[in-house]
């Protein structure tokens, strides 16, 4: 399938503006400042809380840890909020997961003031799992478009390793029984495309922006968003497994998108 450069603007639109934080927030509890810290502490504990919003005048003004919460005032245990803290209620969750990534808390202002909170179990959410699996799927489509370009059908002989040039021939015989007519590339698996791609002269430098200096780690990437893909298309749980492949994923993805 090929795709001008006006559809996939549009692709490209919908999954970074078509979701927002408040597609996965929950709403921040909070307490005054001068309530006692390990009642607090109690009230987390039986809600399966780790953060707490403490309000100042009655406005959010901070947050505190639960396993801090010992003994005193909530206030006493108050940390200000950093600027890599908080997103706007009408952020991206490519925002929200970068924000996640810089200090494990996210937290969402809503016409100013703090007032939600996003956490790693937010992210299992369906707008999450959609949001990485569109652009993966974005990306794969590029590859794919590129890859064809560069070699013709026919030419993939010597250049995928015969075990998965197999597999991709029985994936297509399979297919032809079945009265669904598609190419070689086509069959191949994410990580082959990555790999065909690198071999493309002159697409290491397109990958450059993206932080990725050599074809070894280009290849890494690929075969780990083909990880995290089959994690998402299986329903399996994403953030145990691949945390640090989203953040990598959504830190590089603005700049990857500027190639596809």
């Amino acid at each position: 399938m090929s795709w001008g450069s006006a559809t996939s603007a549009r692709l490209k639109r919908l999954f970074l503006e078509g979701f927002s934080v408040m597609d996965i927030a929950e709403p921040l509890v909070s307490f005054d400042a001068d309530r006692p810290a390990v009642g607090v502490a109690s009230l987390l504990a039986g809600h399966g809380f780790d953060l707490v919003g403490v309000r100042i005048d009655g406005l959010v003004a901070g947050f505190a840890r639960r396993e801090e919460l010992v003994g005193g005032l909530l206030g006493d245990y108050g940390h200000p909020f950093g600027p890599d803290d908080l997103v706007d209620e009408s952020a991206s969750l490519q925002e929200a997961i970068q924000s996640l990534g810089l200090n494990g808390r996210c937290f969402v202002t809503i016409l100013g003031q703090v007032g939600a909170i996003i956490t790693h179990s937010d992210l299992e959410k369906p707008p999450v799992r959609m949001f990485l699996f569109g652009m993966i799927t974005i990306l794969e489509t590029y590859l794919t478009r590129t890859i064809r370009a560069a070699f013709p059908e026919g030419s993939l002989d010597g250049l995928v390793s015969p075990g998965r040039l197999a597999k991709a021939q029985a994936l297509r015989s399979e297919r032809a029984r079945r009265s669904v007519v598609v190419d070689l590339l086509d069959c191949l698996q994410f990580s082959d495309k990555g790999q065909l791609f690198v071999k493309i002269p002159g697409v290491m430098e397109q990958l450059a922006p993206a932080d990725i200096p050599s074809k070894s780690a280009a290849l890494q990437a690929f075969r780990e968003l083909e990880t995290l893909r089959n994690n998402l298309a299986h329903a399996q749980e994403i953030v145990p497994t691949s945390w640090q492949r989203i953040v990598r994923f959504t830190l590089n993805l603005e700049k990857l998108l500027q190639i596809v």
